[in-house]
């Protein structure tokens, strides 16, 4: 039987709300070295924020941190996964979607996260993990 991402996700995230500033994403994602956040509002995923997003749509503006709140920058469009999906369609949507995170929603409650490096980390998703890389990398 295949494993599913409820048994290589990680459960113990840090988030952050619409809400909060950029400033506070930002050491949030120093403080647990991490590149991306998911955004929620009563537990719910309603986007997420990326080291990226900050730097083109908050640094590269010039405008003020203290004053851009997470909500003017994330990104809304996010792409999920399921516990009791299998690792290999995991694999084919960060693929196809050229991502290298998926949050991970049941009930509409975000649960956990998977990253890439989670996949590689199974001996037997070794080859999707490359595969998913390949095609995330491609421009």
């Amino acid at each position: 039987m295949s494993q599913t991402i409820r048994e290589i996700m990680s459960g113990n995230l840090a988030t952050v709300t619409t809400q909060d500033s950029v400033i506070k994403a930002a050491q949030i994602m120093s403080q647990y070295n991490i590149g991306s956040v998911p955004v929620v509002d009563n537990g719910q995923l309603v986007g997420m924020l990326t080291d990226r997003d900050i730097v083109l749509r908050s640094v590269a503006t010039g405008g003020n941190l203290d004053q851009v709140s997470v909500r003017q920058i994330m990104t809304t469009n996010v792409v999920t996964a399921t516990p009791d999906m299998d690792i290999s369609q995991a694999a084919n949507i960060m693929a196809s979607n050229q991502i290298r995170r998926l949050p991970v929603i049941d009930n509409d409650q975000l649960i956990g996260m998977v990253a890439l490096g989670d996949l590689a980390l199974e001996s037997d998703h070794i080859d999707e993990a490359g595969n998913a890389l390949n095609d995330i990398s491609k421009p």
